[in-house]
């Protein structure tokens, strides 16, 4: 190991010291290597693993490297989705004394995947609507906290499973810039319009490749746009009334807590003659259904999930209420008697393949199907089993999807297993059971 190797670690860690770092990326040996799939990069980025977990590297100069990784701290603080960032190295020399790139650590992001991986036989029309739609929201929390991303687009995003629809996660931040205020509407039209053709190009490329079927570009690509305006509008737009409707700032919260989000500050300005209300959110904060959650019952999932969870608990309050019982009380024995048995009935060798929040939601839907099916109520532990055995044992495991990848089949996943889920919004069409 070169006595100049310089490590700077957000976490002590010794057994970074036990890779190759005297090896360019390339020439890692497939002892290190963990075959995860990865999006498409400028850079060499490597997977690796260390200790019981999983990192991703990237080769880059140094001083990329350390700006990139001061901006995911940065962002992490602030709370929003983004990899966490692990460590850089600098200083890397081969066995010759020749320099080597610098290198960007994040740890993986577990139950997550690139776009390009979501389905090797194809990407749907309503797939790729949703992973926009999650898109459109990252970039929206990341305008409203200053972040300039300067290269929207999805092969710098990862998505996770949120209740059959997607979480997106800002994966390379090389281009951003965090300012002290909000963004001016020039520069946030600058990043929309960057997405807009970033995506529009990706499809296109899907397409081409025969990886897509049935999609167009622009039409998904112009989404983007749209979901972003009309998330903006709500979050941050003006809203005038007659005084004698108040009853409108509590509907505009309610929207706002709808959509997942808190007003931390409201303004409100009346006429001079009193006639008037004029009301404008001044700072909003994400994750509102995620946080009740995590209050009530320690669980901390992403936010369509804890929305699920929640109402799911509700259920369980009306259908368990005593006199005096006290909210968390109920939502701790929901945890106890509900969600835990459900969770622990899946046999170890399945656990991988949905993180919990997520089995749960499939679950609740998969006994709402049986229930129609029957015509009536199907007991819970009778649709996990069925869960289990029918659908889960056909699935893929997304928390560690090993297969083997090459630079050329850099997007696909391992081949799609008949029985694999694909999760519809209930607004959309399709059925959540349907086949890729």
């Amino acid at each position: 190991m070169p006595q100049q190797l310089n490590i700077t670690a957000a976490t002590a860690e010794p057994a970074l010291l036990d890779l190759p770092w005297h090896l360019p990326l390339e020439d890692w040996p497939n002892e290190n290597i963990a075959a995860l799939p990865k999006g498409l990069s400028r850079h060499t980025v490597r997977f690796a693993h260390l200790n019981d977990h999983v990192i991703a590297i990237k080769e880059t100069l140094f001083d990329l490297a350390k700006r990139e990784y001061e901006l995911l701290r940065k962002l992490e603080k602030l709370d929003v989705p983004c990899v966490e960032p692990f460590a850089i190295i600098n200083n890397r020399t081969d066995a010759d004394g020749n320099e080597l790139p610098a290198v960007l650590i994040t740890r993986h992001l577990k139950f997550s995947l690139p776009y390009r991986a979501m389905w090797s036989q194809g990407l749907r029309d309503q797939t790729a609507k949703r992973l926009v739609d999650a898109l459109a929201l990252l970039l929206v929390r990341l305008h409203l906290i200053g972040f300039f991303w300067g290269d929207v687009s999805l092969s710098n995003t990862l998505f996770r499973r949120d209740a059959g629809k997607f979480a997106a996660y800002l994966v390379d931040a090389e281009t951003g810039q965090l300012y002290d205020s909000r963004l001016s509407n020039g520069q946030r039209e600058n990043d929309l319009e960057i997405a807009r053709v970033n995506i529009a190009g990706e499809l296109m490329d899907l397409l081409a490749s025969g990886k897509a079927s049935d999609i167009d570009p622009n039409e998904i690509s112009q989404r983007i746009v749209d979901k972003y305006h009309e998330l903006w509008k709500e979050l941050t737009a003006v809203e005038v009334f007659d005084a004698s409707e108040r009853w409108r700032i509590s509907r505009r919260v309610q929207r706002l807590n709808d959509l997942g989000f808190d007003i931390e500050e409201l303004s409100m300005v009346s006429d001079e003659a009193g006639h008037t209300v004029k009301i404008q959110p001044k700072v909003v904060d994400a994750g509102h259904h995620a946080r009740r959650l995590l209050l009530l019952t320690g669980l901390d999932v992403e936010e369509n999930q804890a929305r699920r969870l929640l109402n799911d608990i509700d259920q369980f309050k009306l259908s368990h209420a005593r006199p005096g019982a006290d909210e968390e009380v109920l939502a701790h024995q929901w945890l106890s008697e509900v969600f835990e048995p459900v969770v622990g009935a899946v046999p170890s060798k399945y656990t991988g393949r949905l993180e919990p929040a997520e089995l749960f939601h499939e679950v609740l839907e998969h006994r709402w199907y049986m229930s129609e099916k029957h015509g009536g109520d199907v007991e819970l532990i009778d649709a996990v089993r069925s869960y289990v055995s029918d659908i889960l044992a056909n699935r893929r495991d997304e928390e560690a999807l090993i297969s083997s990848l090459t630079s050329e089949s850099i997007a696909l996943a391992e081949p799609v297993p008949t029985g694999l889920i694909v999760v519809a919004d209930d607004d959309e069409e399709g059925d959540w059971r349907d086949k890729v």
